[in-house]
């Protein structure tokens, strides 16, 4: 090779090399742009805990967070690099980014001409971001996990001209083409109306389940067009059209504007339309599944979201070295979200349930399973301990615990309201007695407002009420109240009286 061909190949190695470097200079430049790209988070939490999770977002992102004037909405900015710190928050339900949020919208006297301001509105909002926004999600997100659930009445099940029970059998028959054997199948159903009606589908309908088939691979093949659905939320009394009529007319022009397919249930983007009074936000929404699920997977009739439970225990400021108590735990969603959170604290478990008791000892093995699987490495496990046993008479020494946590019985889908009249008091005298005067403090859930009240009026010698916080648990209007126990010392109902005492309750 002659000197001038060596001279002209380092000078075309020089500039390749240079080339590159310029090319990830500036797809490392696009990269770091894009994770400094400021975006509005809106997220939803559990109504009466929006300063809580206000709090949460300042501590854990070091954001400046407003409260929403819609109860169970708050707001907060960040760069796109702290997504992945979104998801790990505990007293959010879910998460969109916003596109849009107009403070005082002018909504035009009659019903048509909001509805076309609404498709006008759709051309006119920036998408570019959020939909970056939404793209990097994808990673973070907890997918939605598909429940399926099988009628085991099919007197009590709904149907709509037929369909319902085609639609259940579907899903048998995907669970048919991945089983190894027909008989396996059938055993596993205990009703022999289903056995009847899946021995059907064995035979010839496994046929059309294959065109099924054919038709879903053919949807995935096209997976450049997105599907989407749109979401209104209404809050208001002066506004002259509907949620279902808002989303309408505001979904076709974002299919119009996008050219994507819509699709009520298997979409891959939510649009939120959110509107309350004179306010209207758009938004996308960022999870697919309420993050409140995190926990639990044994579920039982009155399960308490993670979400609230991690309010109510963060209203007593737990300390390291403090021992916490759920004395009707249920499934243990209480204990379970502190040891998570709390986990230089130790957390008792317990009910008088042995059901229930057994329902919160596999959330916890569930828990640690896939702690384990995630962390690729077995568990030390976590500070948290479950005991079956009765309210009235703790198995513990008086004043060894410093916090009290519970969701008491509402006397609805547990309990009665007639039984509680008898039980609040004793549970409240029972807690006076294990909680450590001065410095112990309890935070009770009810929905039972008037019975707590009477029951509490007549403990004030041992407990005095801090705060209280009014809560929306499924449409009940309900209190968490934190209460601060004082520093008498417990006396026992038998030397208040001289006498022998005698069973607080059955």
């Amino acid at each position: 090779m002659s000197d001038g061909e060596e001279a002209t190949n380092h000078l075309l190695d020089g500039t390749l090399h240079e080339s590159q470097a310029s090319v990830q200079a500036a797809e490392g430049g696009l990269q770091s742009e894009s994770a400094r790209l400021p975006v509005t988070i809106g997220a939803t939490v559990p109504t009466g805990f929006e300063q809580t999770a206000a709090d949460e977002v300042r501590e854990k992102l070091g954001s400046a967070c407003r409260i929403s004037k819609d109860r169970g909405k708050i707001y907060f900015d960040i760069s796109v690099e702290s997504l992945a710190q979104v998801h790990s928050l505990r007293s959010v339900d879910n998460l969109f980014v916003v596109v849009q949020e107009f403070k005082d919208y002018q909504f035009k006297s009659t019903k048509e001409e909001v509805l076309k301001d609404f498709e006008d509105l759709a051309g006119k909002l920036s998408w570019s971001d959020p939909l970056k926004v939404w793209e990097m999600n994808s990673s973070f997100k907890k997918k939605k996990t598909k429940r399926k659930k099988i009628n085991q009445n099919s007197n009590k099940g709904k149907t709509d001209n037929g369909q319902g029970d085609k639609k259940d059998e579907r899903d048998v028959k995907k669970e048919l083409t991945g089983s190894a054997s027909e008989t396996q199948i059938l055993d596993y159903y205990e009703n022999p109306a289903i056995r009847e009606e899946i021995s059907t589908l064995v035979g010839d309908d496994l046929a059309s389940c294959k065109d099924e088939a054919d038709e879903r691979s053919k949807e995935e093949a096209d997976a450049s067009v997105l599907r989407f659905r749109v979401t209104c939320n209404r809050a208001g009394e002066k506004h002259c059209f509907t949620s279902n009529e808002a989303a309408r007319d505001f979904g076709g022009a974002v299919q119009e504007h996008f050219k994507w397919k819509a699709d009520m249930t298997s979409f891959d983007v939510e649009v939120l339309l959110n509107i309350h009074d004179n306010e209207v936000l758009v938004g996308i929404a960022l999870t697919e599944e309420s993050l409140h699920r995190r926990n639990i997977t044994h579920f039982g009739p009155t399960t308490l979201r993670s979400t609230l439970a991690y309010g109510m225990l963060r209203l007593c400021a737990p300390q390291p070295t403090d021992i916490i108590i759920d004395p009707m735990c249920g499934t243990g969603a209480i204990p379970i979200e502190g040891a998570t959170e709390w986990s230089n604290c130790f957390h008792i478990a317990g009910d008088n349930n042995a059901l229930a008791v057994n329902r919160a000892a596999n959330n916890i093995a569930s828990l640690l399973t896939k702690s384990q699987i995630k962390e690729g490495s077995p568990s030390w496990g976590l500070p948290i301990d479950t005991v079956q046993w009765d309210i009235c008479s703790l198995p513990l020494r008086t004043g060894s615990v410093d916090i009290i946590v519970t969701d008491m019985p509402f006397g609805k889908r547990m309990g009665s309201k007639k039984r509680n009249w008898n039980l609040y008091p004793a549970c409240l005298r029972e807690m006076s007695r294990v909680c450590r005067p001065g410095t112990g403090r309890a935070v009770l859930l009810t929905q039972d407002k008037k019975c707590f009240t009477k029951a509490l009026s007549g403990m004030g010698h041992v407990w005095r009420k801090v705060h209280t916080v009014w809560v929306n648990i499924g449409g009940l209007h309900a209190a968490v109240y934190l209460l601060k126990r004082t520093p008498q010392a417990f006396v026992h109902p038998s030397e208040q009286d001289g006498e022998r005492g005698t069973p607080w309750c059955e």
